[in-house]
């Protein structure tokens, strides 16, 4: 037996009946030979982390944009730690640990420059609107590589409906979903403490109450409920009253932090640079380096202009701009 076999017979003989086998996998679009050491969800994991997408993550905004600090999450860091609450959920559950790291690697992959703020800003600006789980898709579909990254049906799948009320078709992803949630509800209110957007006193007292008074505590109730109303069960949730406190403090970061009036003279600016480049570019599809033009050509210039804003780093979106549109200097008369 290879490894690969010896892996995916432990995978059979160990894990949840309700987890995905990695042997069982609904397989790739583009078939490809078996690897001797690694089964597929292990492929496609290190297919997404070495590919120039999750590099981009360590310079696109989680919430707060370009911060001095060195402690603030990027979109990276988020993603990591995202991967690290998933897998805690899927080796309690029995679950597939290997394809749900794949997923929570790969989930954010499409986000745009400026986070969310970004991401609101391309949604006005195209027809159709913009999502950024739809965007992570079509990166490791089609933007990757030559052809994509060509990974399984799953780990597409688990990217994809990883966000808001869409529902993954495996618990795995399901594990990745949640995580996600449990990830940002958490450290949004570390780093919004840190920036002094929050005080300590102004956290809900009866929801930390229930939930934790600290981030540890925070993130243990949450992962610690799930696993217990979840294991040998074909779903993964929390208990509706650690469910319901957990929304009531992702309403009150939506009021506090995401949505609150000290974000909008930030997001004015980052809307205006995103919405400078995309006119700039829609004008001018030829200035866009080739690969975005060949997407031009093929799909149409608004779906490359969206490609190549999406794909951005925070700090390369400001710089074209500033090469676009602010003279470094003015000639001497």
């Amino acid at each position: 037996m290879t490894i690969r076999e010896e892996l995916e017979a432990r995978e059979k003989a160990y894990l949840s009946p309700y987890a995905v086998c990695s042997a069982e996998t609904k397989g790739r679009e583009k078939p490809i030979s078996p690897d001797d050491m690694r089964t597929e969800f292990q492929r496609d994991r290190d297919r997404i982390l070495h590919c120039k997408s999750f590099r981009r993550l360590k310079f696109k905004t989680q919430v707060f944009i370009s911060p001095e600090g060195d402690h603030y999450r990027t979109r990276l860091t988020h993603t990591l730690e995202v991967s690290q609450v998933a897998r805690t959920l899927a080796r309690a559950l029995n679950l597939n640990e290997d394809l749900t790291e794949a997923i929570a690697l790969g989930h954010d992959l499409g986000h745009t420059p400026f986070g969310h703020i970004g991401e609101r800003s391309l949604n006005k600006l195209t027809h159709g609107g913009f999502r950024h789980n739809e965007q992570s898709l079509r990166v490791v579909e089609l933007l990757e590589g030559d052809e994509g990254l060509n990974l399984t049906w799953e780990v597409r799948d688990g990217i994809l409906n990883h966000s808001g009320h869409l529902k993954p078709a495996t618990l795995e992803g399901c594990c990745v979903a949640r995580a996600d949630r449990i990830a940002y509800i958490n450290h949004d209110i570390d780093d919004a403490i840190r920036a002094g957007v929050l005080h300590e006193f102004e956290l809900p007292h009866e929801l930390l109450r229930i939930l934790g008074e600290t981030h540890g505590q925070r993130i243990n109730t949450m992962i610690g409920d799930i696993v217990h109303e979840s294991r040998e069960q074909p779903f993964v949730r929390m208990s509706q009253p650690i469910q319901d406190a957990t929304d009531e403090l992702r309403k009150f970061l939506f009021e506090k932090v995401y949505m609150d009036s000290w974000r909008e003279d930030e997001e004015q600016r980052c809307d205006h640079v995103i919405t400078s480049l995309f006119q700039y570019f829609m004008e001018h599809p030829g200035n866009m380096p080739m690969e975005y033009v060949q997407i031009a050509y093929r799909d149409g210039t608004e779906r490359a202009v969206t490609d190549f804003l999406a794909c951005m780093t925070d700090r390369y979106a400001l710089r074209t701009y500033q090469n676009l549109f602010i003279p470094a200097s003015f000639p001497v008369m």
